[in-house]
């Protein structure tokens, strides 16, 4: 028979499970305080040279300073971002994985069907900016207005094209969500990337299409290719006198190429605190908004809640967008 408990012995089993409870998440958070004791690392899950790429070396070297640690910078590109999620996603969630987020977080889902992480592995940090994508036509082609070229398509279905960087991109899908909301049927034509699709426009290839603002900026502004509009509710400051999308008929139309840092799910509270302080001071710095703006890009900070709802409006657009297209990739 097991002896009864005296009051000694009880206070000393309660003294005992009240060690285990309060003390353990204690010694726990002074852990996290200390973050980061070493380097950190910022997976970009596309080639160097690209927005992402861009934006993640801009942040990183700024943020760095700010937490007194290097942040390096690994590209893992391939299977539209997808490698690099994984990659992150599988790291151990303790502040010393980053991803530098971008649309490929919400399209990817709603567009692969055996995707090769949860998308509950990963969490935002916090949205840093958004790139604008713009509606382009080749001047000779004689449209000025997104009216006009709603009308061409209609009065010719399928005979017009528009080229896109890839499948299951941002720019493909917002064609095809121009096309969900006109009604109008255009043949898609897929390019190895942004710079071949541009250049099939400029050849009078394609008919159209949808690009990141700053990848043909410099074309938009020599006169050599006609932005209709940009997919954004607001117009972009790099191009005021280019009307929205919204302005031009299409209500609600909301596209942008956003940047921010998502890590593993599970991140402690106090890391992700301390990380998206840092990363809205970096990004407020006058230095920075000044380089992000250089790069057709707007500062646009949003903390870990206001960007996975911000995420999760994308996530639910593009899975009517992909729904309506009939896109499904392996």
């Amino acid at each position: 028979m097991a002896p009864a408990l005296t009051k000694r012995s009880l206070l000393r089993a309660t003294v005992a499970l009240a060690s285990c409870t309060v003390f353990p998440p204690l010694a726990l958070a002074q852990a996290q305080a200390g973050w980061p004791a070493r380097p950190i690392r910022l997976v970009v899950p596309f080639p160097p040279g690209g927005l992402i790429d861009n934006m993640a070396r801009l942040v990183s070297a700024r943020l760095a300073q700010e937490l007194g640690q290097p942040v390096v910078v690994d590209n893992k590109p391939g299977a539209g971002g997808n490698l690099g999620a994984v990659e992150a996603a599988r790291a151990p969630a303790d502040g010393y994985t980053l991803l530098m987020a971008s649309p490929a977080l919400t399209i990817s889902p709603a567009l692969y069907k055996n995707l090769p992480y949860q998308p509950s592995q990963l969490a935002p940090v916090a949205l840093l900016g958004r790139v604008p994508n713009v509606l382009l036509v080749h001047p000779a082609s004689g449209i000025t207005r997104v009216s006009d070229l709603v009308a061409r398509a209609k009065a010719a279905p399928g005979r017009m094209n528009y080229a896109s960087n890839g499948n299951g991109t941002s720019l493909h899908l917002s064609a095809e969500l121009f096309k969900r909301q006109t009604g109008a049927f255009i043949t898609h034509v897929p390019y190895r990337g942004s710079a071949a699709a541009v250049t099939a426009l400029l050849a009078g290839e394609v008919d159209m299409m949808f690009d990141n603002l700053p990848s043909s900026i410099g074309q938009i502004q020599a006169g050599k290719l006609r932005a209709l509009a940009v997919t954004t509710p607001q117009r972009s400051a790099a191009l005021p006198q280019v009307p929205t999308l919204a302005e031009s008929g299409l209500d609600g139309f909301n596209v942008s190429a956003w940047f921010g840092v998502a890590a593993p799910a599970g991140l402690p509270a106090p890391v992700v605190a301390r990380l998206s302080q840092a990363l809205q001071k970096v990004v407020q710095e006058p230095d920075t908004v000044a380089a992000i703006q250089r790069q057709g890009a707007e500062p646009a900070f949003m903390d870990a809640p206001a960007a996975a709802a911000a995420m999760a409006s994308d996530a639910a657009q593009w899975k009517q967008v992909a729904a309506f297209a009939k896109i499904q990739l392996d």
